[in-house]
């Protein structure tokens, strides 16, 4: 009998040494230094455009400017550092936090859903919806989203935006980091017919070339939207502590004042337009 309950004991013994040593070891946790490595140099590096107004342009001073650009040197000066911002067309920015040039994208990106899969996204920094603009004498003969097909849209080759034309039918006309008067120009001397955007930075690129005739097309609107900072999706202790950051400013008033500042209403919150049509890129 005793044999009998020793063997068992033993072959539950063996049992759960097999399991133990079939179990797979735990990963080891990669610690996250994002912000600590960033407090240490005291630098914080900033991607953008410079081109896209209001979010990051030059002034008449040739200075380097916009909502995004001031937001983050208000981060910064927050968090006791110095910014610095390095210069991109989009595809160059979003290269350039992948490989660690820089530690965040500043120049009004949406937070969708489709980039939190690879990005770490900030708290939203300003609220919007989509937009057309045509050109004021016909219209470009758009009236909607499925008037596009066979028209020539304006934009940088790999947005969300050239998708959905290209969705619709468009011809697609690729620009690489041009200025607002150049794409509004081009769609009034019929080189392109349209350019989907974002409506508020339309409405202040034609409100800021008011000669050119262009216009936004009045009530086609469609995916509501937020937008803000990108961050590599590791650097979550980084965005933490900048979103920490943009909290502070929402409730100090800050973040409303430069929104008014940029884009003439306050772009921090929810607009009050109802927008109820979602247009997938894909």
């Amino acid at each position: 009998m005793k044999k009998t309950v020793i063997g068992f004991i033993s072959v539950v013994m063996i049992g759960l040494i097999l399991a133990a040593c079939g179990k797979p070891a735990a990963k080891e946790e990669v610690q996250d230094n994002s912000w600590q490595a960033i407090e240490k140099t005291g630098k914080l590096v900033v991607a953008t455009s410079g081109t896209l107004f209001p979010a990051s342009y030059y002034n008449d001073q040739n200075e380097l400017t916009g909502y995004s650009v001031e937001v983050s040197r208000e981060v910064a000066k927050r968090l006791g550092l110095e910014v610095e911002f390095k210069e991109y067309n989009i595809d160059g920015t979003i290269a350039s936090l992948k490989n660690g040039t820089t530690h965040l994208i500043a120049n009004d990106l949406s937070l969708s859903e489709a980039r939190a899969k690879n990005f770490a996204l900030s708290l939203p920094l300003k609220y919007s919806f989509d937009s057309m603009i045509v050109r004021k004498s016909d219209d470009s003969g758009i009236a909607s989203l499925e008037d596009l097909k066979g028209k020539k849209a304006a934009g940088e080759a790999t947005t969300g935006y050239m998708k959905i034309a290209e969705k619709f039918g468009a011809e697609l006309v690729s620009y690489d980091n041009a200025t607002n008067d150049q794409y509004l120009t081009d769609v009034a001397n019929g080189r392109t017919d349209v350019i989907l955007n974002d409506y508020y930075l339309q409405k202040m690129s034609v409100g800021a070339l008011p000669d050119i005739p262009v216009k936004i097309l009045e009530d086609v609107y469609f995916n509501a939207s937020t937008s803000g900072l990108l961050y590599n999706k590791k650097d979550v202790a980084l965005r933490e502590k900048i979103d920490e950051v943009i909290v502070e400013m929402q409730k100090d008033g800050q973040l409303k004042a430069l929104a008014e500042t940029f884009f003439g209403t306050d772009v921090s919150v929810e607009p009050a337009v109802k927008v109820d049509r979602t247009v997938s890129a894909d």
